[in-house]
């Protein structure tokens, strides 16, 4: 796992030598994505580099790669972040192809990939991964990611040439680049996190955009850019009965878990106490054979979840412990306080790792448990993706009309994840601007489009397709977006086995009759889990990620948004003091905004500070 970044200039005549040193900001970004090592390519018109967290052959992965023409000169170069699982495999394929290797590593494999098969390869990389390839003779630059979208990668078009980069801060970090918030931006930065709505190829950025997941972007040597989609979820029938389908899925993980717990370096896994996590864990014990470490978080010490809970969450602690217990792990738990969530200090370092807004706590915790997995290794394995595949969340229960109904104006997680109207807070001018119930509609109507039914496929049926849909394409990247960010920030990569493209498709077609058919939420993953995990975790109700239920939390923030109120704040040229007061500060217990409220204008202070946008609202 690794940061690149890289530039390049348009035309093929007359190009002067890259110089270096515009690149050094870029990779300087990107020190904490890469601390093992750095390295740096630069060539008429262009200059590539990279950094490197040495994951598998940690003495033969160097990058860039470069891979040498008939005469010895540069023909392609290559920057890589992620795993490819698939590697021996492929090297074997490649290999009876005429390809010579001379390192362990799947960057190498990746490479030969590309030229035996172009920008086809992508097809066949199975794993999690980000790259760019630097056609030297062609002056052709290609630039893709994995089909789920694990691994970031940006990009950004100037009337010279584009930069790109693992992250936007590494973009914008070029010299000659300019930061300018927009109207269209600064609602991609309100709904990425609030209501947690993902826009593919879209930034708070203007002018940097996002490469989709599993999408592929090509520039030629004049500026043109073609992007082309490689892979998405088609409906297909199903033709397994129940018994078999909950074997494939059992052997489906097995594999996957298998394929990604082969590491050589000290790995972790995340261990919460539910069934996604266990399962994970219970795999990898069997997979390699050896000691496990276990590493888990508990915000539960000192308030008990309200009844009220939307999300249902309970106390993890008993279900962690006798995970750990049944696995023998080596366990590590981490408790922070509420003054240590609502630390200035760490939401600086949440939204400078995300350059976006924060989930409050909700991310403070997890940075903080990225960096007690970072003490113990540099690979972890989570159980993300399990929710949006199975189909564990509140609202695949929520009944509603089929897809298309006038009902249905929101994305199917505002049903239940209630959140505050957060423009209320801003402006009253800037606030009719941004009218983000007309972009949302736009947005859901965009995701809607991009799914197909089965013409045997019942009106039940079909909602619950489209739930699953638009939770695996709109919901489930804005959590791997803060997972990628925030765990590489502390140097340390987190492996997704359910995300492995064959299990997505497989769960994806089987009928929700079979998700469900014990009556439960994730009928399907508990059936194929039976025996694997003790009882008393494998029929716990679900419960998600925790957050603080302290009253010490809001209480702090409300401190720090009183301090912000009375200072020279960015923030004050977007937010209306009245609203932050009277919804936030003033309010009564029962009248009061959620405290996402104050999470918002906390992280705006901080975002502005941080990038110094040029604002154009």
């Amino acid at each position: 796992m690794c940061g690149l970044a890289g530039w390049v200039v348009f035309g093929r005549d007359g190009l002067p030598e890259a110089d270096s040193v515009e690149l050094k900001p870029m990779l300087e970004s990107l020190a904490c994505r890469g601390p093992d090592a750095s390295g740096s390519w630069t060539g008429p018109g262009a200059a590539v580099g990279h950094t490197r967290l040495a994951i598998v052959d940690k003495a033969g992965g160097r990058q860039p790669m470069v891979d040498r023409t008939a005469s010895g000169g540069p023909g392609a170069v290559l920057v890589f972040t992620g795993e490819v699982y698939n590697h021996d495999e492929l090297r074997r394929e490649l290999t009876a192809r005429g390809h010579r290797f001379h390192t362990r590593s799947d960057t190498e494999v990746a490479l030969a990939a590309v030229r035996q098969w172009g920008a086809g390869a992508v097809e066949r990389l199975e794993g999690i991964f980000a790259f760019a390839v630097w056609d030297v003779r062609e002056r052709r630059l290609l630039l893709a990611r994995d089909r789920l979208g694990v691994k970031p990668l940006f990009y950004a078009l100037t009337p010279r040439g584009v930069r790109f980069g693992s992250e936007p801060k590494a973009v914008l970090a070029h010299p000659a680049a300019e930061t300018i918030l927009d109207l269209p931006g600064l609602r991609e930065l309100i709904l990425a996190s609030h209501p947690m709505v993902n826009s593919p190829g879209r930034t708070p950025f203007s002018g940097l955009s996002e490469v989709p997941p599993a999408h592929v972007v090509t520039i030629d040597a004049s500026g043109r850019a073609a992007v082309h989609r490689y892979w998405s979820l088609t409906p297909r029938e199903h033709t397994d009965d129940l018994p078999d389908t909950v074997a494939t899925v059992r052997d489906l993980l097995s594999r996957a878990v298998g394929g990604q717990a082969v590491t050589e370096v000290p790995s972790c896994t995340l261990l919460s106490g539910g069934l996604d996590s266990s399962a994970i864990a219970a795999l990898a014990r069997q997979s390699t054979g050896g000691a496990l470490t276990t590493v888990s978080l508990d915000l539960t010490a000192k308030t008990r979840p309200s009844a009220r809970d939307a999300m249902r969450r309970d106390d993890d602690a008993p279900y962690i412990a006798l995970m750990a217990d049944a696995l023998g792990s080596r366990h590590h738990g981490i408790a922070p306080a509420a003054q240590r969530l609502a630390d200035p200090a760490l939401r600086a370092e949440v939204v400078r790792a995300r350059d976006g807004l924060s989930l409050g706590d909700f991310d403070h915790s997890a940075l903080l448990l990225f960096k007690a997995v970072r003490a113990h290794g540099k690979v972890a394995l989570s159980g993300d993706g399990s929710d949006e595949l199975f189909g564990g969340y509140r609202w695949f229960e929520a009944e509603g009309p089929p897809p298309g109904g006038a009902a249905q104006a929101t994305f199917p997680w505002e049903r239940v994840i209630t959140r505050a109207d957060l423009t209320l807070l801003l402006v009253p001018p800037l606030r009719t601007a941004l009218d983000l119930d007309t972009h949302r509609a736009r947005l859901l109507a965009e995701a809607r489009a991009e799914l197909d039914h089965l013409p045997t496929a019942d009106d039940a049926e079909r909602r619950l397709r489209t739930i699953s849909h638009l939770s695996l394409t709109r919901f489930l990247p804005a959590l791997l977006e803060r997972t990628d960010r925030l765990s590489m920030s502390c140097g340390l990569e987190v492996r997704v086995p359910f995300l492995d493209h064959r299990l997505v498709e497989y769960v994806f077609n089987t009928p929700w009759t079979y998700k469900t058919h014990d009556g439960r939420e994730k009928s399907l993953l508990r059936a194929a889990c039976r025996g694997l995990v003790p009882d008393p975790v494998l029929d716990r109700r679900k419960s998600p990620y925790p957050v603080s239920r302290d009253p010490a939390y809001r209480e702090a923030l409300t401190a720090q948004a009183h301090l912000l109120l009375d200072s020279d704040s960015p923030a004050l040229d977007l937010l209306d003091p009245s609203a932050v007061r009277g919804l936030l500060l003033d309010a009564d217990r029962t009248h009061r905004f959620p405290r996402e409220g104050l999470e918002f204008v906390l992280d705006l202070d901080v975002w502005l500070r941080t990038h110094r946008p040029t604002l154009n609202l």
